[in-house]
């Protein structure tokens, strides 16, 4: 029995590395630009966070995304 276990055990970290390789999506990348962003959008318009907008669109542009 302690021989499935520890193989059990070894299967977990090989799944984990597979996990870790999926490819990030839009929407999960850059959360602490987006979220400020967002933000600022919602409480002064589009108009006025220009700078905000295109932090966010850097930060995507550096992890692959194009914008």
């Amino acid at each position: 029995m302690s021989s499935l276990s520890a193989a059990s055990v070894e299967t977990s970290p090989a799944t984990e590395g597979a996990e870790q390789k999926k490819p990030l999506k839009p929407c999960c990348a850059c959360p602490e630009t987006k979220k400020a962003r967002d933000a600022c959008i919602i409480e002064k318009g589009e108009e006025s966070c220009t700078d905000l907008i295109e932090a966010h669109k850097e930060c995507m542009r550096a992890l692959g995304f194009k914008i």
